[in-house]
């Protein structure tokens, strides 16, 4: 058997990492080569550098450090019981093709993930050879996101937080039993023990403003996670019960959700076909509704149907058709809450709102020229020249704002 080549490995590995969604950049500390003598700075937002033929958006060298792997989750494409093309990289080779990457400004830095080989312990323990030998071997001033193997010893964890920016445990499924079926060799309550010690440790790393001594720095990106939607038959009520529990008890940085995608020789425990994306897109965007416009998880659930939300429209736009009693928003006299519960208005739209009106009083035009999607926001509020009148009862109203007329049977005679 030939021996594979270094790009050999870096193809087979490199595509074998695309499963995994969460490699967002942002959230970690500024570092600056120019002031710190070593090579490469990294910013506080990411980059978009290339994009996967999926579509999803690489700004760092994604890979996996082995597709081997002891375990055999049946919804994973490099499980033991797969026949796929198999590849492992040495620690060096991460570390020369992360600097041979990062110098030619390919990338902003690396996301390291890795099937189980031997033993957690021995794969957490090479992960963080690779981490160190990038920061203190080569001065390597970019960012480290490494996902970390959840029942692997907390003192190399503690290690990997000293070195990387941003540590994540994958919690796999929406819940435990579907883990525990699918994935028997992984246990929800290492999963939980884990990310309880990273949220701690992280704490720590924080420490206290009126503390002279500063604790070390400790993954200042935090930790987030990854959930895959569409592998088992869980509604996306329960997806987001779980992403609320997960923010609320280990104060996680993100929740990403991966739409489940067939792979080779699959059991037939799986889906045959994968989930519309929309529906992953549709997750997101209510995962953003809790964490930045203060809406509970239940009012977001409940304006779609059977605990799933509305694949046709947006769930803020949702919720605002369910509850047109609440609107129109006065633009001039509304707080914060309300005005961030109108269709079509981001969080920075309603902080310029605010800050305007305490000069003048707003019009419609001065709202249109801060937000984007007026033809979203019209109907529901009022200005000073504005009212939305009988528009807001309109039957139509939803096909109107989607530009998708309402199926109708029609008769036959």
């Amino acid at each position: 058997m030939a021996k594979m080549t270094l790009m050999d490995k870096l193809a087979i590995l490199s595509d074998a990492a695309k499963y995994d969604a969460s490699c967002a950049s942002s959230g970690t500390s500024k570092r600056d080569s120019m002031k710190s003598g070593g090579i490469g700075s990294t910013e506080g937002s990411g980059i978009c550098h290339a994009y996967a033929p999926d579509g999803r958006c690489i700004s760092l060298l994604k890979i996996l450090m082995t597709n081997f792997c002891i375990y055999d989750c049946v919804y994973c494409v490099n499980r033991s019981s797969s026949n796929v093309a198999r590849a492992r990289f040495s620690v060096e080779e991460v570390v020369k093709l992360t600097m041979a990457f990062y110098k030619r400004n390919y990338i902003e830095g690396l996301f390291l993930s890795s099937g189980i080989i031997r033993s957690s312990d021995h794969t957490m323990e090479e992960m963080v050879r690779i981490a160190r030998k990038l920061r203190m071997e080569e001065n390597f001033s970019g960012y480290i996101h490494l996902k970390t193997i959840p029942d692997a010893s907390p003192k190399l964890i503690e290690d990997a937080g000293l070195f990387a920016d941003r540590l994540s445990i994958n919690i796999e499924l929406p819940t435990d039993v579907a883990l525990e079926s699918l994935a028997p060799e992984k246990k929800p309550r290492d999963i939980r023990r884990s990310m309880g010690h990273l949220r701690m440790k992280i704490d720590e790393g924080r420490g206290e403003k009126r503390e002279r001594v500063k604790p070390p720095r400790f993954a200042p990106g935090g930790q987030s996670t990854q959930m895959i939607v569409g592998a088992d038959g869980a509604d996306d009520a329960t997806i987001l019960t779980r992403s609320e529990n997960l923010y609320g008890n280990y104060r996680l940085r993100r929740v990403y959700y991966s739409a489940f995608s067939p792979i080779p020789d699959a059991s037939n425990r799986l889906p045959s076909a994968k989930p519309p994306l929309m529906r992953e897109h549709r997750l997101y965007q209510a995962d953003w509704l809790m964490r930045f416009y203060g809406f509970e998880r239940a009012e977001i659930v409940s304006s779609g149907e059977n605990g799933m939300l509305d694949l046709a429209i947006d769930p803020k736009l949702a919720w605002a058709l369910r509850h047109r009693d609440r609107f129109p928003v006065d633009v001039n006299r509304a707080d914060r809450e309300m005005l961030l519960r109108v269709p079509g208005l981001g969080t920075r739209s309603v902080d310029a709102i605010l800050s305007s009106r305490r000069h003048r009083t707003l019009r419609l035009d001065d709202v249109a020229r801060l937000c984007r999607s007026m033809d979203k926001v019209r109907p529901f509020v009022c200005a000073l020249d504005w009212t939305p009148g009988a528009r807001l009862d309109e039957e139509n109203l939803r096909s109107r704002l989607t530009g998708r007329a309402k199926a109708e049977q029609l008769s036959l005679f």
